[in-house]
């Protein structure tokens, strides 16, 4: 396991994040405890949540594990998140002050500590005003509820006002942005990661098997079976199964990451790991399992070098397409300083 600062803050944590989206629904409590009890035994000190994750179940398993140990509390991160509903009322959602103030008290009560690691934002809150919310997290740091506070699905304008709002008015800084990233979804590239380069904002890549097709479990032209989520549930997100089958350029990046898991000896999930954990910024990448094999076999990917022809490979196998303009030939030449 590498360890890196979580973002432009002074916390080291380990480049592989467990996330938890499982826990209650998919993993059940006891499950939940063995997934992080192998991952912490593997080096791991990261754990990603949310409030929203099975409504609440999810941190307070966390919370009963934690509890279990009254050491483990002060050798892991503990990060969560708040903005969708958890409630039926007008303010159980979103990133208002009123909100946040309740979902933190709530998280801070399932997770049974007095102190978020990391507080991030779920989403961005077009009705909220941004410097509402970064006064809050500036407030709750100050109080001690949380130590650090991040964003999540924030776009680069956004991620970039964040950070000059909270410089003007001498707010504490947000350290951390949590976006979709992987071999099939380059498109943060574009912007986010050079914001987040210049901000010196560390990312948290989530869905970093591409909802699992990078781990070869979906075959072309072949609808889902068994233990997979769309195998288990067949009409949920069968459009989108269809829309991704149907593009030469998913089978051209599933048969570059199958290729060098093969020369490598490895599995194709290590090899889409590996890559999104090298890539620029990236502080740690959050693995999602539903059972103790799934994850260790994810957490075999930090012991996985690529060599830089693998990197190459598997770069122009997944190279976004994108217009001339501003992205394209005709945008980088304007951007260019020739003479």
């Amino acid at each position: 396991m590498e360890y890196r600062k979580l973002g432009n803050s002074g916390t080291i944590v380990s480049h592989l994040c467990l996330g938890t989206m499982t826990f209650g629904k998919e993993a059940d409590e006891a499950t939940s405890h063995r997934l992080l009890d192998d991952y912490v035994a593997a080096g791991g000190n990261f754990i990603d949540t949310a409030d929203v994750y099975n409504a609440g179940a999810s941190e307070s398993i966390i919370g009963n594990w934690l509890k279990a140990d009254a050491s483990r509390a002060n050798s892991v991160v503990i990060a969560t998140k708040a903005r969708f509903p958890m409630g039926e009322g007008r303010n159980d959602v979103g990133i208002s002050r009123k909100h946040l103030r309740s979902a933190l008290d709530a998280s801070l009560k399932r997770l049974g500590v007095e102190q978020v690691d990391l507080y991030q934002m779920h989403a961005f809150d077009a009705v909220t005003p941004l410097e509402e919310t970064l006064r809050f997290l500036d407030d709750a740091t100050r109080n001690g509820k949380i130590a650090y506070y991040g964003f999540s699905n924030f776009t680069a304008w956004q991620l970039t006002k964040a950070v000059y709002l909270a410089k003007l008015n001498g707010y504490q800084p947000p350290v951390t942005l949590q976006p979709q990233y992987s071999l099939l979804s380059r498109d943060i590239e574009h912007e986010i990661v050079p914001a987040s380069l210049d901000a010196q904002i560390g990312l948290l890549p989530w869905s970093p098997l591409g909802g699992g097709w990078l781990s070869g479990k979906y075959k072309r032209d072949q609808a889902p079976t068994g233990a997979t989520r769309l195998g288990e549930n067949p009409n949920r997100g069968m459009e989108a199964f269809e829309a991704r089958n149907a593009k030469d350029s998913t089978w051209a990046v599933i048969g570059a990451v199958e290729d060098i898991a093969k020369a490598h000896k490895v599995s194709m999930a290590q090899v889409a790991l590996a890559w999104v954990a090298a890539q620029p910024a990236v502080t740690s990448v959050i693995l999602g399992a539903r059972t103790p094999e799934q994850l260790a076999d994810n957490l075999k990917s930090a012991a996985l070098k690529l060599s830089q022809a693998d990197i190459d490979a598997l770069n122009a196998a997944s190279k976004p397409v994108v217009g001339d303009y501003p992205y394209g030939t005709a945008g980088i030449n304007q951007r260019n300083r020739g003479r």
